[in-house]
């Protein structure tokens, strides 16, 4: 079963306990404003009448204000918000924008039971057209949403 937008935007509000304000500045960081309906819409499960898919570009708007909260602006022009994203280039956000160094990627695979090397893992943040890249599966991206969510919720 593939992740989607809304899979991972439900997932990264739970395991960054990130609640409807948090979420609306995020958006706006990113440069786009939402309403708190647009909000609730897209984390609402599939089966929900008032569910709204998120599409790639909304995602992207998102990830780039979660690197702008954490890790502040960027000099010059800002990053316009890719309209088609991959397992990777979501990969490679959530690394920027938590500040995360391939150790701690390893880590945070390890803690979801997947051992992958340090090669691997910089084969998902190569260009496509590179000779080592590697395509980030929904499995593996699932399973360091996983990780992820072991190493920022105590409770989980």
């Amino acid at each position: 079963m593939p992740t989607t937008n809304n899979d991972v935007l439900r997932r990264l509000r739970y395991t960054l306990d990130l609640g409807d304000s948090k979420m609306i500045s995020m958006f706006v960081l990113g440069g786009c404003t939402v309403t708190r309906a647009q909000v609730s819409s897209w984390l609402k499960r599939e089966e929900d009448p008032d569910f709204i898919e998120c599409d790639d570009r909304e995602l992207a708007i998102f990830l780039n204000g979660l690197i702008v909260a954490f890790r502040g602006k960027r000099e010059g022009p800002q990053p316009i918000p890719e309209t088609r994203l991959n397992n990777n280039i979501i990969l490679r956000k959530l690394k920027i924008a938590l500040n995360l160094q391939a150790e701690d990627m390893l880590e945070i695979f390890a803690l979801s039971s997947v051992r992958i090397s340090k090669h691997e893992l910089s084969a998902f943040f190569r260009k496509p057209f590179h000779a080592q890249y590697r395509d980030c599966k929904a499995q593996l991206f699932r399973k360091f949403m996983t990780g992820l969510q072991s190493k920022y919720r105590s409770d989980a």
